[in-house]
């Protein structure tokens, strides 16, 4: 027996609702406290995590490739 809160778990369409199942590159403008940073998403600014990514990889203007807000790895 499900009750409405699983439905909202589970995902129905060919993307999920919540985050797309999609990863976009950005570019950092500055590095803030607390494993954050502030990124260029071409369309605006946002406050993002990087506490998954190599600290070595982090300096304004790297690329990153962020999903849900959190920084995952370095494009090639």
């Amino acid at each position: 027996m499900t009750t409405p809160a699983d439905d909202r778990l589970t995902c129905t369409d060919e993307v999920c609702v919540t985050c797309s199942d999609t990863a976009v590159v950005v570019r950092v403008v500055r590095l803030l406290d607390d494993d954050l940073a502030l990124v260029d998403t071409g369309s605006g600014h946002e406050e993002i995590s990087v506490a998954l990514v190599d600290p070595a990889c982090l300096r304004p203007g790297a690329e990153l490739l962020v999903h849900a807000k959190e920084a995952i790895g370095v494009p090639r």
